[in-house]
């Protein structure tokens, strides 16, 4: 298979396999076979491109010309295909659990929950490929329409509140910021084509790139950068397989990866330093990060704690593209690999726990260790690696962000990111210890045990691959270092 036709069936064949989960409906084990098969074949895809994007390729198609210099176009390089093996591996663990939560919960509508993960993850691979900012911004749209159906799946009004939420401020930021943006890149530079090192230098007045430059970052919605990050939280009304491909495998993902996308290869990081245009962005970033670890410092349910630290880890990724160095572009092309992993296990953990014993708020956990244990030492691993602390992989993209923040000489900056990971260990840690060592409460329920083998086995995995990251870094380091240029980085 070449690279070329890889790309191709990286995005078209998803919706095929969608459309065949819908017709095999009646059958389950057929219909979730299917899902787990799609699952197989889009990694095997995906992995087709890496090996020449590793040789220094970068195998491109261009299917449509929509309108003069606006072209459907797939393109694949580094960051690119690192994001698409996040997506492609995550959706394989993904759909294992989901098969086992939404049996095990007896949930309804399920042909159509399955039916609709095909198509967010295609979407996902077209942003990942896209080879240009209109191919980017119309996948991004479809990603949105895509998982709306999964956000109000539960058909309570709750979820279609959630939903409502959801849409109108991925839709509005995106309309009302970002196409404003693509716009106005297109008159600027005459191309919205990506190009390393950014097109806008000499054509872009260096007072107007702080507005540009803002206009792109609020208008990347799914990046949730406050006060654009209510969607985030308000999608929690959805099941637990949903916010785990919120989460962690597609839609905040493809947020954060727009941002460095648009960084690199629209302004460019000698752009960006020379007028500065982005350091205040940097600031908005580190506030979201410590106003979001505090909320989450406050809530009670376990997912809403989680939905706002992904806020809060977000902002890590918006801050390291803000920069502007290499260094912090590689640490936040790092973290979205240590961050997925890790989130993902979370929520993978709270599914598990819900599955259980019924239960879904921090309080409520007292002594369940006991009865959980495999549960909730995957979730005692994976909160080390979202919080930064070794043998967690998200220690070494934490370190490279610390350290793009002293080469600016922005001690603010380091001091937010002290600080939020602080407060990582004051709303993660709590839900191990209370589930350790603290006894079970008088009269709790005798028959609680471990969720079922389809719903443990993928957080076994993921929680493992965040320890793993911490020993075997330099595969995804080695991908992105000829975009950045660097030498070889040396941990703490």
């Amino acid at each position: 298979m070449t690279p070329e036709l890889a790309l191709v069936l990286a995005v078209f064949a998803p919706p095929v396999a969608s459309l065949l989960i819908a017709s095999t409906g009646r059958w389950p084990n057929l219909r979730e076979a299917v899902t787990l098969l799609t699952a197989v074949g889009l990694l095997g895809t995906v992995l087709q491109v890496l090996p020449a994007v590793q040789a220094g390729a970068r195998p491109a198609l261009h299917l449509l010309e929509v309108l003069p210099g606006m072209t459907l176009a797939f393109s694949a390089e580094p960051l690119g295909v690192l994001f698409a093996l996040v997506a492609a591996t995550l959706w394989i663990p993904t759909a294992l659990y989901a098969i086992g939560y939404m049996r095990n919960h007896h949930a309804p509508h399920q042909t159509r929950f399955f039916a609709c993960f095909p198509l967010a993850l295609a979407s996902t691979m077209g942003i990942a490929f896209a080879d240009n900012l209109f191919t980017l911004f119309i996948f991004y749209e479809l990603l949105t329409l895509s998982t709306y159906p999964l956000v109000a799946h539960a058909g309570t009004e709750a979820a279609r509140r959630g939903a409502r939420t959801y849409l109108f401020l991925l839709m509005g930021t995106s309309i009302g910021f970002l196409l404003p943006a693509l716009i106005w890149t297109a008159l600027v530079a005459g191309t919205l084509e990506f190009k390393s090192g950014g097109i806008l230098a000499g054509r872009l007045s260096p007072a107007a790139a702080p507005l540009l430059y803002a206009l792109f970052l609020f208008g990347i919605g799914k990046a949730a950068l406050m006060p654009f990050h209510r969607w985030l939280p308000g999608a929690m009304v959805a099941p637990t397989p949903v916010s785990a491909l919120l989460h962690a495998v597609a839609v905040v993902k493809a947020g954060v990866f727009t941002v460095l996308k648009v960084t690199y290869y629209i302004f460019g990081l000698d752009f960006l330093q020379q007028t500065g245009a982005s350091l205040w962005m940097a600031y908005v970033a580190g506030f979201t990060l410590i106003m979001a670890s505090l909320i989450a410092l406050n809530q009670d349910n376990l997912k809403a704690r989680l939905a706002y630290s992904t806020v809060s880890q977000l902002a890590y990724i918006v801050l390291g593209a803000a920069t502007a160095t290499a260094t912090g572009f590689m640490g936040g092309g790092l973290h979205i690999v240590m961050h997925a992993f890790g989130k993902i296990t979370l929520f993978f953990c709270a599914g598990a726990i819900l599955v259980a014993s019924h239960k879904s708020r921090v309080s409520e956990l007292d002594g369940l260790g006991r009865r959980m244990p495999i549960t909730f030492a995957a979730f005692a691993l994976a909160a080390v690696s979202v919080i930064g602390l070794p043998p967690g992989g998200g220690t070494w993209s934490k370190w490279l962000l610390a350290n793009a923040t002293a080469e600016i000489h922005q001690p603010l900056l380091l001091a937010a990111l002290m600080l939020s990971t602080l407060l990582n260990i004051a709303y993660l840690m709590p839900v191990v210890g209370r589930a350790f060592f603290r006894p079970l409460p008088t009269g709790a329920p005798s028959g609680i045990a471990e969720a079922p083998w389809a719903c443990l086995l993928p957080l076994c995995f993921t929680a493992l691959a965040s320890i793993a990251l911490f020993f075997w870094p330099d595969p995804i380091l080695d991908l992105l270092r000829p975009l950045a240029k660097l030498p070889v980085i040396e941990g703490p």
